[in-house]
């Protein structure tokens, strides 16, 4: 359900009316490659999906904000003036902090209120970044309709300090910066220390991406994300021990890790910058894999992604291991791995177009005589980044 006018539908049974209604969309998004390297200032190769969310918009006089969901029970009403985090709002934190935000940046004159109704067909805990998804959808529409001119990358640093700082989830900016600067058919390569990116055309002629959703939910805050992101930090420090100069994980090369991993003496802290580096490195081989159209090599990475993942950085579990060993055994998939933070969410294959349908019935059959768990699947195209609809 992708038609605006269902979303204005939605609207009008939420709130009573359709007049001086504006349509917003802000797409999921996939990693293809590159795995907890974002908050480690490295490389991540991210693109825009065409499902995610619509915001049916309207504005108001009277200072209040009217949060409202076609997907979940919970509402929230607020004014500028109480924007707190409760427990309580669940999904209405993220557009709450979207709005505190922009209103600690330009004020609070341009904020007059609004009526916003939300409808993703984002599976919510998949790890396809819903989050990211509502906070862009509300940060393009409250600075529309405030009359306000933002450029989307200046959006998309308020998604990820609307994350950091109001929700307390400490995630970098790959899954914002994907969701609002996406390019249909593209992948973004990116930087995500000094944010240079550039588009990379995703040619797979004769080939479909496709998501496996593991269903089993796993919420990113309560996950061991911070605990990995501590771990990283550690390991970092150590290493200026040696490299003073240092700044990020993310620059660190193979060869200078050969010379230095000798200064942590802890196992697991070494495995963990172990993936980082290694990782950083698969995905620079990955783009030029894809540039040169060779998605043999391309897949190889994937599957190698998913190796040190498991193996090195510990976030995939049971469910996505499970997903990942029969994605493989099926002889029409050259590339397979998780994608997302882990701890459950999705894992993403490139699978050869007539090897759809037996690729879905052999890994549906196979991961839930494994697990208990009905896979849900999801043949991808790659779309546009946030923006005004209708």
């Amino acid at each position: 359900m992708n038609n605006t006018n269902e979303v204005k539908k939605l609207f009008k049974e939420k709130f009573g009316y359709t007049e001086g209604v504006r349509v917003f969309f802000a797409p999921g998004r996939v990693n293809l490659i590159g795995e907890h390297t974002d908050y480690n200032g490295g490389y991540v190769f991210p693109a825009a999906l065409t499902f995610g969310t619509w915001a049916a918009a309207a504005a108001r006089e009277d200072g209040v904000y009217r949060f409202r969901s076609a997907n979940f029970e919970t509402s929230a009403d607020v004014t500028i003036t109480e924007l707190v985090y409760r427990e309580e709002d669940d999904w209405a934190n993220y557009p709450k902090g979207v709005l505190n935000e922009l209103v600690k940046q330009a004020g609070q004159e341009p904020f007059k209120g609004a009526d916003i109704l939300y409808y993703g067909n984002i599976p919510n805990g998949a790890g396809l970044s819903s989050s990211a998804s509502i906070e862009l959808a509300t940060a393009v529409a409250l600075t529309k309709l405030a009359g306000l001119d933002r450029n989307m990358l200046d959006l998309v640093k308020i998604g990820q300090d609307a994350e950091n700082q109001f929700v307390g989830v400490n995630c970098g900016i790959m899954d914002q910066f994907a969701v609002g600067m996406g390019k249909e058919d593209h992948a973004i390569a990116l930087k995500c220390d000094t944010l240079d990116y550039h588009y990379v055309p995703v040619k797979i002629d004769g080939y479909k991406i496709v998501i496996t959703n593991t269903n089993k939910r796993r919420g990113l805050a309560d996950s061991k994300y911070n605990e990995r992101r501590d771990e990283c930090e550690q390991g970092l420090a150590l290493i200026q021990t040696e490299l003073p100069e240092l700044d990020s994980l993310g620059n660190l090369s193979v060869e200078q890790w050969e010379k230095v991993k000798h200064v942590i003496k802890e196992e697991v802290i070494a495995k963990r910058v172990e993936h980082v580096v290694t990782e950083d490195d698969r995905v620079l081989s990955a783009m030029k894999a894809l540039e040169a159209n060779d998605l043999k090599k391309f897949g190889e990475l994937m599957k190698e992604s998913h190796v040190s993942l498991r193996d090195l950085y510990e976030v995939t579990g049971f469910e996505l291991d499970t997903l990942f060993e029969e994605a493989s055994k099926v002889e029409g998939c050259i590339g397979t791995r998780m994608t997302g933070a882990g701890f459950g969410g999705c894992n993403v294959s490139i699978v050869r177009e007539e090897a759809v349908d037996e690729f879905k019935m052999v890994v549906s059959e196979n991961y839930h005589a494994k697990t208990g768990l009905q896979p849900d699947f999801y043949v991808c195209d790659l779309g546009d980044g946030a923006k005004e609809v209708f």
